[in-house]
């Protein structure tokens, strides 16, 4: 019975099952349309949420977790201590995630019954920040120092011996906080996973405020009202992130191969992966023909897509499905929204186009060093 649940986990923690099953879930946890919301509503999700949602997470959690430490395989992998940030992180994503929607789905029921958020206060009733928030914050500190001290004591720094160029660890990983751009690096380059991705996360979060036109839901907790904007958020964090960094933690083995958890990482593992370019689709495969000398050629129709994808397909959707979306926004912030949103929809695009596909490059240069 438990080699059986073991392997039935090993097979959907391959990344094609795994991150297809999250994201055609989410729409359901998140909905973000009122159709999605009229079956959350028959299915009773925000209740579930609301009463239970925080119970039944930990439990599936610390089930996976302890199934883990009594297995050879990934109580190897489980009890390093490079890896137990990553099981705090867990925790607490799946807590922050579960408490700020029990609070939303409150609010939202308050104001479906003409009553004011919980958060809301009278004006006159003010808190002063000292030395009420200074004082709090402080608390906080002394605990959470408290709690690194602790920790620095009872769990040994996982420091190894001096760095031996004859000697590369495999699989070599980042640290913790680094293996989402490092797994993003299977499907991107570097100056895009590394740079220009991450200066995108930054910028976006800080022009969030100054992009974001919706009124309500301001200064208050509530689902109903930033819908929307709960889903996108949520999905970059939670799948196109912390997803990325479980599955750069726990599955990614020697040679960066795919393990699941309760697999040997046989560093003799070997998988055939014939990594094709888009050019090599148009000229080799589908016109039989060689790849042309002139580079622009050779990568015309990756130029032509990724054009398309970056100027046409935004245009498309202001002319028709967002059409009202442009239209409260004005042309600066739609530009500006559709530049993060396609950047971030691209990695599962290409994601998806590497694994069923071998499509590595959409633009493949390696002459300039510019690949797609």
């Amino acid at each position: 019975m438990i080699e059986t649940l073991k392997n039935t986990i090993d097979y959907l923690s391959t990344p094609t099952i795994s991150f297809t099953l999250i994201t055609a879930i989410f729409p359901f946890v998140f909905p973000p349309t009122d159709w999605f919301d009229r079956i959350n509503r028959k299915l009773r999700i925000d209740k579930l949420w609301t009463n239970t949602g925080g119970l039944i997470q930990f439990i599936l959690i610390t089930g996976f977790f302890v199934l883990g430490y009594q297995d050879p395989n990934f109580k190897i992998i489980l009890m390093k201590g490079d890896n137990f940030p990553i099981v705090l992180m867990v925790y607490s994503m799946a807590f922050f995630t579960w408490y700020a929607m029990k609070k939303s789905y409150i609010n939202d029921a308050r104001l479906d019954e003409g009553k004011k958020p919980m958060e809301y206060h009278d004006p006159e009733d003010k808190v002063l920040v000292w030395p009420d928030l200074v004082y709090i914050e402080f608390i906080c500190l002394i605990l959470f120092m408290v709690f690194l001290i602790v920790w620095s004591i009872l769990v040994p720094a996982p420091l190894e011996e001096p760095a031996n160029p004859a000697a590369t660890p495999n699989p070599s990983k980042a640290p913790w906080y680094f293996l989402g751009l490092q797994e993003m690096l299977v499907y991107f380059d570097p100056w895009l996973a590394g740079v220009i991705f991450p200066t995108l996360i930054i910028v976006g979060m800080c022009a969030i405020p100054y992009v974001d036109i919706n009124k309500k839901g301001d200064g208050y907790y509530s689902f109903k009202e930033r819908r929307v904007g709960y889903f996108i958020f949520m999905y970059g964090w939670v799948v196109l992130w912390v997803y990325l960094i479980i599955i750069g933690t726990f599955f990614r083995g020697p040679n960066w191969n795919f393990f699941g958890p309760f697999e040997y990482w046989d560093p003799h593992k070997l998988e055939v992966l014939n990594n094709v370019n888009l050019s090599e689709y148009f000229w080799v495969i589908g016109l039989g023909q060689p790849l042309p000398s002139n580079i622009l050629l050779r990568e015309s129709v990756g130029f032509l897509v990724t054009g398309i994808y970056l100027f046409v397909v935004p245009v498309l959707l202001a002319k028709t499905v967002l059409k009202k979306m442009y239209e409260a926004y004005g042309p600066t912030r739609y530009t500006f929204l559709m530049i993060l949103g396609l950047s971030m929809l691209s990695l599962p695009i290409k994601m998806y186009l590497r694994w069923f596909f071998n499509l590595k490059y959409i633009i493949g240069i390696p002459e300039w060093f510019f690949n797609i």
